[in-house]
């Protein structure tokens, strides 16, 4: 394969923009012990999908009205991405995250 060819996996795998809700607008300024510990397990999971190869990136983002998380995940289809969102520690933990996922149209990598 030439060095300007994508790999063959790349026809099959698309890109997914994850934006990661918290339960309150000043959530991580406000974490409890409790929620502190629930971030912990849920920075643990990304990092072992960032070993797999699933996840690109992941972090907070700095938006005035309320700091968001930002995945940005390469999966075969949106069920597979949302598989890996609904697996995350903060999104089975009932207080109130939650993700919405966008399909990116074209990427730049």
């Amino acid at each position: 394969m030439a060095s300007h060819e994508a790999p063959p996996e790349a026809a099959t795998t698309r890109i997914f923009h994850c934006r990661l809700i918290p339960p309150r607008p000043d959530f991580a300024f406000t974490m409890t012990d409790a929620e502190r510990e629930l971030m912990s397990r849920h920075a643990d999971y990304l990092r072992a999908k960032l070993r797999d190869g699933i996840m690109i990136l992941a972090g907070p983002v700095a938006d005035p009205a309320g700091p968001w998380g930002l995945l940005i995940l390469r999966a075969g289809s949106e069920a597979e991405a949302r598989a890996v969102t609904d697996g995350d520690p903060v999104a089975r933990s009932g207080r109130g995250f939650r993700y919405e996922i966008l399909p990116m149209i074209s990427t730049i990598m």
